[in-house]
């Protein structure tokens, strides 16, 4: 994306409803919460093209954060958990259930300090299993082990350059950006930070016309901790350049926003979508007062963020560990 407005959005979205209504999809509940959405069964695993970025550039991806549990924890139970508590394992046989081209974490991958050791012994047997396609992010946690020390070296040349913790990548038609919300450490947030200028250069450099980011701390959250506004400069970097989705953790919740602008106002055309997907297995955070523009919640269900990435669009499911659907969608991309 090179410019905003972009006009074409709204007949595109029409068209996409109008296609998804004739293969007989339902469009997703505006909020859980309030309008009481029935959950559907994953039968349909969109299994069919899934696995590779196929000849017509759509790719497969699996979206979570908040996920393993510290193995020292009382809740542990030889990595299975116990009730809401450490449900990492539950969470990453989804991950083995499609043929995913890709699984991007946001953030406390590892609780509850990060260090490498507690990767091995609970991350890596859960999802470690799907290490070789995993594209992570940083959250506050790896931080507790000085430099993030663990989590550099247990993903390696995947978690882009130590001591940053921002890179860049192509997933089919995609250009995919790992960010680090971690505003202090990252040696700052700012337009004018290492990171912002990296942000800004890479964006220009690469022009896809769909695009999507992700980092830990959201820009916008109803849930415990509630909205950040440290990484506001960031959002606004992805805003004016066209970014379509943006993918944060942090709080223990599922939350999808209507498309927005850095304040909060809802855009349909140019704003930038933001998924909550917190819910990678370690335990539940509850919501307070709904923000604007908040569209679904989920603060009861562990389960990954399914997106397919395709030329024109992105389909989404929030899936939860017995494998019913919790929410579905798409939106077209500049």
């Amino acid at each position: 994306m090179t410019s905003r407005p972009n006009t074409s959005k709204p007949v595109a979205a029409a068209l996409l409803v109008a296609a998804f209504l004739a293969a007989g999809w339902s469009a997703p509940a505006a909020t859980s919460e309030a309008l009481g959405a029935t959950p559907a069964r994953t039968a349909d695993r969109e299994r069919s093209g899934a696995g590779t970025a196929n000849d017509t550039g759509s790719a497969l991806v699996a979206v979570g954060g908040d996920i393993a549990c510290d193995p020292a924890s009382g809740f542990f139970n030889d990595g299975l958990g116990f009730g809401d508590q450490c449900r990492h394992k539950a969470t990453s046989d989804l991950l083995l259930e499609a043929n995913y081209d890709a699984v991007l974490t946001v953030g406390d991958n590892q609780y509850e300090d990060g260090t490498l050791e507690a990767f091995q012994a609970s991350y890596d047997p859960t999802w470690g299993r799907v290490k070789d396609i995993t594209r992570p992010a940083l959250g506050n946690h790896e931080y507790r082990d000085e430099g993030a020390a663990g989590y550099f070296d247990y993903f390696g040349d995947a978690a882009g350059t130590r001591g940053e913790g921002w890179y860049s990548f192509d997933l089919g038609t995609w250009h995919v950006i790992a960010l680090n919300s971690n505003c202090v450490e990252a040696g700052g947030c700012t337009r004018y930070s290492p990171q912002g200028v990296w942000l800004r250069n890479d964006l220009s450099l690469h022009t896809n016309d769909c695009t999507l980011a992700y980092w830990h701390h959201p820009r916008f959250s109803s849930g415990r901790h509630g909205s950040d506004s440290r990484v506001l400069p960031l959002f606004q970097i992805l805003y004016r350049r066209g970014v379509d989705v943006l993918v944060s953790g942090h709080d223990h919740s599922y939350e999808r926003f209507a498309p927005q602008g850095p304040r909060g106002r809802y855009n349909r055309v140019a704003g930038v979508r933001q998924f909550v997907a917190g819910t990678g297995g370690k335990n539940h955070y509850g919501f307070g007062t709904a923000l604007p523009n908040s569209q679904f919640r989920d603060g009861t269900h562990h389960g990954i963020l399914r997106l397919r990435l395709r030329p024109d669009d992105v389909r989404w499911r929030f899936i939860d560990i017995d494998g019913v659907t919790r929410d579905v969608g798409n939106d077209p991309c500049s």
